[in-house]
């Protein structure tokens, strides 16, 4: 399935300041680019990076006095791997991928060492595997309010699990939590997302079961095969779509992503999703 996706994003800088934007679609796995274009306005020369153990792509820039905007578009195609929730089981840590160790470990926004006796007492008796994970998600949907201005940049998941409220990214870092704490590991992704109203940048996770990484959102709120990874890292911290080192304004941001052949939304709700590199 194809997308046709972007974002517009601007900052008036009050003196001078540099930025560090994550929001091209990443390269690889069952996701591909077909034609991309990223704008500058004014033009600025920029440093280009792809982290070499998360495929993420950052751009650099420093900017003067004045209005800075960037356009980013693409259409990227998804084939994501689709299989039978039954057929996915947990890996014990002893036989996890060394690469997947850095996602079982507490972070800066998911302290799942906290949480550890509250998931333990909540999930340990679900039968190991990707209903385990579902069911994670199942109640954080149910007991954790969506609600706007719940939370900043600060909130780890305890403060959410405390609170029940937050966004989106509270909602993947409560899960991502809760999968750590049971030996899971979890990874903080961001992305855009077919049909998320209002269209915005969207925050879900991946727990690697089986031999590969699976998408989960707790908000409940877009379709898993109709997203489109741009990051993914230990939690938010590592993701943010931009980092900012100056005084600057922000300005409104635009996002978007459409589907090009036609509406599949029906399809494949109860499959588990992977669109991620193996």
């Amino acid at each position: 399935m194809k997308f046709n996706l972007g974002c517009e994003i601007g900052y008036e800088i009050a003196d001078s300041a540099t930025l560090i934007f994550n929001i091209e679609a990443m390269r690889g796995g069952w996701q591909t680019i077909l034609h991309e274009q990223l704008t500058i306005t004014p033009q600025f020369d920029a440093d280009e990076n792809t982290a070499a153990d998360t495929g993420n792509r950052y751009l650099r820039l420093t900017a003067h006095q004045g209005v800075v905007q960037l356009r980013y578009e693409a259409q990227v195609e998804l084939d994501p791997v689709h299989q039978h929730p039954a057929h996915i089981g947990e890996v014990p840590v002893a036989k996890l991928p060394l690469d997947t160790m850095a996602f079982i470990n507490p972070s800066r926004h998911c302290p799942s060492d906290q949480l550890a006796r509250f998931a333990s007492r909540q999930f340990g008796n679900i039968e190991p595997g990707f209903q385990r994970v579902t069911e994670i998600c199942n109640w954080i949907n149910g007991e954790v309010d969506y609600m706007f201005g719940a939370s900043d940049t600060s909130t780890t998941a305890a403060d959410t699990f405390s609170t029940r409220a937050g966004v989106c990214r509270d909602f993947a870092h409560l899960g991502i939590t809760f999968c750590r704490a049971l030996g899971i590991p979890a990874r903080f992704v961001s992305c855009y997302a077919w049909q998320l109203e209002p269209q915005d940048f969207h925050a879900v996770f991946e727990a690697y079961l089986g031999d590969r990484w699976y998408l989960f959102d707790a908000t409940r709120m877009a379709a898993l095969d109709g997203m489109v990874r741009i990051g993914c890292g230990r939690d938010a911290a590592d993701t943010a779509f931009a980092t900012i080192y100056g005084a600057v304004m922000p300005m409104p941001i635009r996002v978007w992503s459409d589907a090009v052949d036609g509406d599949r939304s029906e399809q494949w709700t109860t499959d588990a999703v992977s669109v991620a590199r193996v």
